[in-house]
C-alpha cells in the first residue's frame, strides 16, 4: 500500500469513527433532553399514600365533595397540585397534601390516574339537565355567557393542560367549583370567574348537573 493509498485509508477510518461517536454523542444528548416517562407503579404508590383517602385508591368514584381523577388529563393535574403547593389554588387540605410531592412525583400519580378509564356518570334532574345542556352548548347570548364547549368539547372531553375534562364529573364538585369562582375563592382561572360571575344558583346546578352524564 502506497503511503497516499495509506493515509486516505485511516483519514477515512477516521471520519467513520469520528462520525460514529458524534452520532453516539447526539443520540445520549438527546435521550439526556427528552423528559423521563412517567413511572405508573410509583403513581400508584403515590395514590395509595397520599391520596387514597379522599380520591380512592384508583381515583374513581369516591365522594361526591371530590372530585373523580380517573381519565383526567395529566397536564391539567399536574398544573393543579403546582397551584395547590404553590398557594395559588388555595385549598388547605390539597396544599398539604401536594406540599409533600416533588414535580415528578406529580407527574407519575396524574400519569396514573390518567391510565384509568373513567366510569360513566348521570344527570338526577332532567329538567334541570335540559336547561344545563342549553347552556353548555349554546351559553346565554344575552348576558355574554359562552358555551362551555368551547373550551371543554362537546363531549366534555376539554383540553389538555388548560380545561378539564369534565364529563362524568360529580355534579356537586362541578357546582361547588363554579361557586368558588363565582366568590373569588378559587383564582386560579381568570376565564372561569368571568363566566361563572354571570351563572346564577339554578345554571349552576343545571350545567353541573348536565355535565355529570356527559360523555
Amino acid at each position: 500500500m502506497t503511503f497516499k493509498r495509506s493515509f486516505a485509508f485511516v483519514f477515512s477510518c477516521g471520519l467513520a469513527a469520528f462520525a460514529v461517536a458524534g452520532s453516539s454523542a447526539a443520540r445520549a444528548a438527546e435521550a439526556a433532553a427528552a423528559p423521563a416517562r412517567p413511572d405508573l407503579a410509583k403513581g400508584e404508590a403515590t395514590s395509595v399514600a397520599v391520596c387514597a383517602a379522599c380520591h380512592a385508591n384508583d381515583g374513581s368514584r369516591g365522594s361526591p365533595a371530590n372530585p373523580i381523577l380517573q381519565g383526567q388529563h395529566p397536564e391539567y393535574l399536574v398544573k393543579q397540585l403546582i397551584e395547590f403547593k404553590a398557594g395559588k389554588r388555595d385549598n388547605p387540605i390539597m396544599r398539604g397534601m401536594a406540599s409533600a410531592l416533588s414535580e415528578t412525583d406529580m407527574k407519575n400519580v396524574a400519569a396514573f390516574y390518567a391510565s384509568k378509564q373513567a366510569k360513566p356518570g348521570f344527570a338526577k334532574d332532567k329538567a334541570l339537565a335540559a336547561l344545563g345542556e342549553k347552556i353548555y352548548r349554546g351559553g346565554i347570548a344575552e348576558r355574554n355567557v359562552p358555551a362551555c364547549a368551547g373550551c371543554h368539547s362537546p363531549n366534555g372531553a376539554g383540553i389538555p393542560s388548560q380545561y378539564p375534562r369534565l364529563s362524568g364529573q360529580h355534579a356537586d364538585y362541578a357546582a361547588a367549583q363554579l361557586v368558588a369562582f363565582r366568590g373569588g375563592l378559587r383564582k386560579n382561572s381568570a376565564t372561569m370567574t368571568g363566566v361563572a360571575a354571570k351563572l346564577n344558583d339554578r345554571e349552576i346546578k343545571a350545567v353541573a348537573d348536565y355535565t355529570a352524564g356527559l360523555h
